[in-house]
């Protein structure tokens, strides 16, 4: 097998070229242009870079950036963190009321453990002032 030589590929993508565009009824040169393999690829690229960047700030500086999914405003993203909190403190008070219910059932049904609380106090005794 042959190596590829880098010299000989260098040297192909430098090798220029004629691009000729002619009026076909008078055979007129209309367009001359010089090419190489090196230039019409930089040129393609910086074609493709500047495409894709415009493409970019298009879409980052209009409002089609709204068309994409999960993007949203400020103030979309600030009342749904509000929203989100209220649901969660609504849920909680939800529970909290159905833990009292359920007590309350259990204290109506009778089938409430009924332990009495037997530890007796002991408060000082106040001593009076009265000498």
């Amino acid at each position: 097998m042959d190596k590829i030589n880098s010299e000989s590929t260098f040297k192909r993508l430098r090798n220029t070229y004629r691009l000729v565009l002619m009026n076909d009824d008078s055979f007129e040169e209309m367009l001359t242009l010089r090419l190489s393999r090196l230039s019409v690829y930089i040129g393609l690229s910086t074609i493709f870079v500047l495409l894709v960047g415009l493409t970019i700030a298009l879409i980052a500086f209009s409002p089609l950036k709204y068309y994409i999914p999960g993007y949203g405003t400020k103030e979309s993203r600030t009342a749904l963190q509000i929203l989100k909190i209220r649901t969660d403190s609504l849920e909680q008070a939800i529970r909290y009321k159905e833990q009292y219910i359920e007590g309350v059932k259990k204290v109506l049904s009778g089938n409430s453990p009924t332990t009495l609380d037997t530890i007796p106090l002991v408060l000082p005794k106040l001593e009076s002032s009265n000498d």
